[in-house]
C-alpha cells in the first residue's frame, strides 16, 4: 500500500460498538507509514480509551472542542488543514445526521465542517437504522458534498440481527483509501479543461446577445475533476460563482475570447465543453450606445464553433472530448446528431424546458450518449452529484 506512505490521516472515532475495530485500522495505517491524529467523540470513550488509541497511533488524541491545552497546541481549524484526509469510523446514524445538517456542536463535527480535504465515512449501525429513509436522505446530502462512503456490509451484528449495517473490516477500509490515493496520484499526470457559463456578444457598450446559463454544472464538473487529482483549467463566461484556488480559472466574455483561451490551454487529456456559447455575434459592434429607435436591424455572423474545432483538430485533439446539448425537444435525436456532427466521444444532454432541473437550478437530469451508440441516463439529483458520476466515467475512460 505504497500510496499511504507519509500520509496524514485524521481519524474520528464515534460512539458505536464497532469503535473497537478502529484500533485495528490504526495498526494497519501505522504499519503503512501513516501519521495519525485522532479525535474521540464523547460517546466513543465508552467503547475505546484515549490511552489505547494514543498507544497505537503514537499521536495526539483530541477529545473536547474547547480545551486550553488543545487550542494552544493545534486549534480545530489547523487540525482540519493538517490532514491529507479525514476518516470517520464508525460513522453512526447520529454523526451522519449532524454532518448532513451542518452541525458543529463538538470537536469532530467542527473539524469536518471546517475541512477542505477528502472525507471518508464508514457507516456502522443496526439494519433498521441503515434502512430508515431519513438516514438515506442524509447520506445523499453528504454524497452531494463529495463525502466518500465505505460500506456497510451485510452480516451478523452485535445486536444479534442480520442484515446490512455491519462495518467494513479495517483491512478493506484501508485498501479502499489506498485505491483512492492511487487514482488521485495517477490523475495528477492528467490535464482537464472545462468551459462553463454563457458568452456575451456586444451590440454596443451596454447591450449584448447571450445564452441563458448559470454555469453551475460546468463549475461542479471542474471541482470534481480537481478533487480527483486532475490539473484542471476552467474557462468561464460571466457568472456569479466561486471556485477553489486549486483550479486555474480564466474569465472571458465573448466566444472569440473563449476560443482563444481554449487554444492556449491545449493540449489536455480531457476537454468538457459545457459553456452555452452564443452561435452568433454582431457583424459590426457600435462603439457608442445606440439611442432608442422605433426599429433596429442588427446583422449577425456565425461565431467559431469551439467544440467542433477542437474535436476535429487532430494534432491537438484531447483523448476525450465531451460536449453538452441543452435541448427543449427531440432530445435523443438532437443529441445523437450533435455527437456525429461534432465528432465528440460523448454528448451529455439535458431537457432545459424542465424548470426543476434546468439553468439556475441546483439539480439536473442528463442522458449520456457515447460514440459506440450506448446511452445512459443519470436521474435527477444535485449538479454536484451529477458531476461526480460524470467524472467517474471520465476516470474509467482514461484509466
Amino acid at each position: 500500500m505504497k500510496n499511504l506512505k507519509d500520509k496524514k490521516i485524521l481519524l474520528i472515532i464515534c460512539g458505536g460498538i464497532a469503535a473497537y475495530k478502529s484500533l485495528e485500522t490504526i495498526r494497519i495505517l501505522k504499519k503503512n507509514s501513516c501519521e495519525i491524529k485522532t479525535i474521540l467523540t464523547k460517546s466513543a470513550k465508552e467503547f475505546v480509551t484515549p490511552l489505547s488509541v494514543a498507544s497505537l497511533s503514537q499521536g495526539k488524541v483530541y477529545e473536547d472542542l474547547f480545551n486550553v491545552e488543545n487550542e494552544a497546541e493545534m486549534d480545530h481549524i489547523a487540525l482540519s488543514r493538517w490532514a491529507d484526509l479525514i476518516l470517520v469510523e464508525p460513522a453512526t446514524a447520529n454523526t451522519i445526521s449532524k454532518l448532513a445538517k451542518g452541525s458543529s456542536e463538538d470537536l469532530a463535527s467542527t473539524v469536518i465542517l471546517a475541512s477542505n480535504k477528502p472525507i471518508f465515512l464508514v457507516p456502522a449501525m443496526n439494519v433498521r437504522m441503515w434502512e430508515h429513509p431519513s438516514l438515506k436522505e442524509n447520506l445523499e446530502i453528504l454524497k452531494s458534498y463529495s463525502y466518500k462512503i465505505i460500506g456497510p456490509e451485510i452480516g451478523e451484528m452485535a445486536c444479534g440481527e442480520y442484515g446490512e449495517g455491519k462495518m467494513t473490516e479495517p483491512v478493506d477500509i484501508v485498501n479502499k483509501i489506498n485505491d483512492y490515493l492511487y487514482f488521485i496520484n495517477k490523475n495528477k499526470k492528467l490535464k482537464a479543461l472545462v468551459t462553463a457559463g454563457p458568452t456575451r456578444e456586444y451590440i454596443d457598450p451596454v447591450r449584448f446577445i447571450t445564452n441563458k446559463s448559470s454555469g453551475k454544472q460546468g463549475y461542479e464538473i471542474a471541482k470534481s475533476l480537481s478533487r480527483n487529482g486532475y490539473q484542471t483549467t476552467l474557462i468561464s463566461g460571466p457568472t456569479n460563482l466561486e471556485i477553489e484556488n486549486e483550479i486555474n480559472v480564466i474569465k472571458v466574455e465573448t466566444a472569440e475570447e473563449m476560443f482563444k483561451e481554449t487554444q492556449k490551454n491545449l493540449p489536455v487529456d480531457v476537454a468538457i465543453f459545457s459553456a452555452a456559447v452564443a452561435d452568433f455575434k454582431v457583424h459590426e459592434k457600435s462603439n457608442l450606445k445606440i439611442k432608442k429607435k422605433d426599429e433596429l436591424t442588427i446583422k449577425l455572423e456565425k461565431n467559431v464553433d469551439i467544440l467542433n474545432y477542437i474535436s476535429n483538430h487532430n494534432s491537438m485533439r484531447p483523448k476525450l472530448v465531451i460536449g453538452f446539448a441543452a435541448e427543449t425537444n427531440d432530445l435523443e435525436k438532437n443529441a445523437i446528431q450533435k455527437l456525429k456532427d461534432k465528432n465528440c466521444d460523448i454528448i451529455i444532454a439535458n431537457d432545459v424546458s424542465n424548470k426543476k432541473i434546468g439553468f439556475d437550478s441546483n439539480f439536473n437530469e442528463v442522458t449520456i450518449f457515447y460514440k459506440n451508440n450506448k446511452q445512459e441516463k443519470l436521474h435527477a439529483k444535485t449538479k454536484a452529484l451529477i458531476s461526480e458520476e460524470i467524472v467517474e466515467r471520465i476516470n474509467n475512460h482514461l484509466n
